[in-house]
């Protein structure tokens, strides 16, 4: 493939982590043909650290925190004018499992006609298990390996056509860890809200990407790997359903904030009577702290008011 593919990498005082993310993104065995750094916190080191990478590299510093949703938009405009037809996601806490990732998105994109590729994101302490759980119908998945009989029992139903499919899970994206998104992609549904700062930006663009025509998915047979993120989801009605509570009350602000915007976009609006049972499960149930319910209530409403202040 002759494609034109630049990585985008979103960064935050994390230069030690960020090294090994770069380690990897620049040594797949189909090279990057540029790398953007966006970095959120204007590090010198940073800068230093880029301008080292065997590959040619842009170094995007923001005086301001942009979060992750500014930061891969910048970043995904820059790739555009440096006429990329394909971007490549990812994080600084975070890798690619392997050489290989980048030339098994590309090929799979290829077979399945796809404008948008994921890995499978997988714990980076325990990459046969998933960073986060996925839920299928009522189902909650948590190991890579259960993911292959979902893209066997759903390829009859996907948008995808020709080829074997035992190999991708259609419709199913985690993005930004590791997503490879075409031009086209970007163009038809654009890049990440800058006001959703960060918590929801990802879910927000796949709302985005399942309201398109556009092909997507998650191929099976390449990972991302990443600190595990499923304690935030805590199991309700005996664990037959899953909600999410971050312990750190900033990331709950963004969360439930971000949530409460959600809820109101089209294609969203369908989940609402099940989140407000979720979360009033939760909260009054479960944990009998109805004033933990209020303000769930009151962080939803701001973002339902399009009321994007930060705390």
């Amino acid at each position: 493939m002759t494609d034109k593919v630049i990585a985008v990498v979103v960064t935050h005082r994390r230069v030690e982590l960020l090294a090994q993310s770069l380690a990897v993104v620049a040594s797949q065995d189909r090279t990057v043909d540029h790398l953007i750094v966006v970095d959120n916190g204007n590090e010198t080191a940073v800068a230093d650290l880029v301008g080292a990478q065997p590959v040619p590299t842009t170094y995007l510093a923001s005086e301001r925190n942009l979060g992750g949703a500014g930061g891969f938009a910048l970043g995904m405009l820059h790739a555009l004018t440096l006429g990329a037809d394909w971007i490549w996601c990812a994080d600084d806490d975070g890798r690619p499992d392997g050489p290989a990732v980048l030339s098994t998105l590309l090929e799979c994109a290829q077979r399945h006609r796809l404008d948008e590729v994921s890995p499978v994101v997988a714990n980076i302490d325990d990459p046969d298990t998933l960073a986060f759980p996925l839920r299928r119908g009522l189902v909650w998945r948590r190991k890579r390996s259960e993911l292959f009989s979902d893209a066997g029992s759903e390829a009859s139903g996907s948008h995808v056509t020709g080829g074997e499919t035992d190999d991708l899970l259609p419709g199913i994206a985690s993005l930004f860890n590791g997503a490879l998104f075409s031009a086209r992609a970007i163009e038809e549904i654009g890049v990440p809200d800058l006001r959703l700062f960060f918590r929801g930006d990802e879910v927000e663009m796949h709302r985005r990407l399942q309201r398109s025509t556009l092909r997507f998915g998650t191929c099976l047979t390449a990972g991302y790997l990443h600190p595990d993120g499923s304690a935030e989801f805590r199991p309700i009605m005996g664990g037959r359903m899953h909600t999410q509570y971050p312990d750190d009350p900033k990331k709950r602000y963004f969360t439930y904030r971000n949530r409460g915007y959600l809820m109101s976009q089209p294609g969203m609006r369908k989940l609402l009577p099940q989140e407000y049972a979720r979360f009033g499960w939760y909260f009054l149930v479960q944990q009998h702290d109805p004033k933990g319910f209020a303000e769930w209530v009151r962080l939803r409403r701001l973002g339902r008011r399009e009321r994007f202040t930060r705390p």
